[in-house]
């Protein structure tokens, strides 16, 4: 399975943000992917005012996603945000492409290191997955990488592929927790972990204020074992890797944990 990650920067403007994943996504295709992954906050980045700007799933910005996917001819999984409770919104990815047209809502919020994301983002509270070229896929949400359970219940559910959206906060040994985090539940799953995050603003130029986070770059893909077998650095970067799927059924060979799991 040939995927790419779009270590991007989205903006404060969702049309731009729409020509950057056409653009990427063309790229990806181009490079021979079948699946292109954005970050966490494609539509409009942190730092804005994420109530005016979200859409319902079937509005106007979602729809020019899909119209995307379909006129490349590659699958998209882009970070959104849609309507939520008492004035607040959710935090959402889309996944749409021939096959898929699905979405899921960030379980676990932010609330953490200064940022309060429960202020403004209604939890969702629905594991999702969905089948890319015959295969199950697990998606989470950048908080939700530092929360084994939900990527062990994707495996559980059939998942080989752990796909994580992000839009990491930035501050001391951040990039070091975001690498550690991913290996780790690549072991906990025994699936690959596909992890993509905004750049880091700062690789480019920007000046960070405030405590929403923006990104810190260092995209990743880790195997089964833990392995990492590509990582990005903090400037933007498309970056293509080939899965060998063969290795999850030999990594559940030789480490069983989720056969030897025993319920506490």
């Amino acid at each position: 399975m040939k995927i790419a990650l779009a270590q991007v920067l989205s903006t404060a403007n969702p049309q731009r943000n729409l020509v950057i994943i056409r653009d990427q996504a063309k790229k990806a295709k181009a490079a021979g992917a079948s699946l292109v992954i954005f970050p966490e906050a494609m539509q409009v980045a942190f730092g804005n005012d994420l109530a005016a700007t979200a859409e319902a799933i079937d509005g106007p910005w979602p729809a020019l996603v899909r119209q995307q996917a379909r006129e490349i001819g590659i699958t998209i999984i882009a970070g959104m945000f849609t309507p939520g409770e008492s004035g607040r919104v959710r935090n959402t990815l889309l996944v749409a492409g021939d096959e898929v047209d699905t979405h899921y809502d960030k379980i676990h919020l932010y609330d953490a290191f200064g940022y309060a994301e429960s202020d403004s983002v209604t939890p969702g509270t629905t594991p999702v997955q969905f089948t890319h070229e015959g295969q199950s896929i697990g998606i989470a949400t950048c908080y939700d990488l530092r929360f084994p359970q939900l990527f062990i219940h994707h495996a559980n559910a059939g998942a080989i592929v752990n796909i994580v959206c992000a839009s990491w906060g930035q501050g001391e040994g951040k990039v070091e927790q975001w690498t550690t985090l991913a290996k780790a539940r690549a072991l906990d799953s025994t699936t690959f972990v596909v992890a993509v995050d905004q750049a880091d603003p700062v690789s480019v130029g920007e000046r960070l204020s405030g405590t929403a986070p923006l990104g810190v770059g260092h995209s990743v893909v880790v195997d089964p074992l833990g392995r990492v077998i590509a990582q990005a650095g903090a400037q933007p970067e498309l970056l293509v890797v080939d899965l060998e799927l063969s290795l999850v059924r030999q990594a559940r060979e030789q480490l069983p944990v989720l056969a030897n799991t025993v319920a506490l």
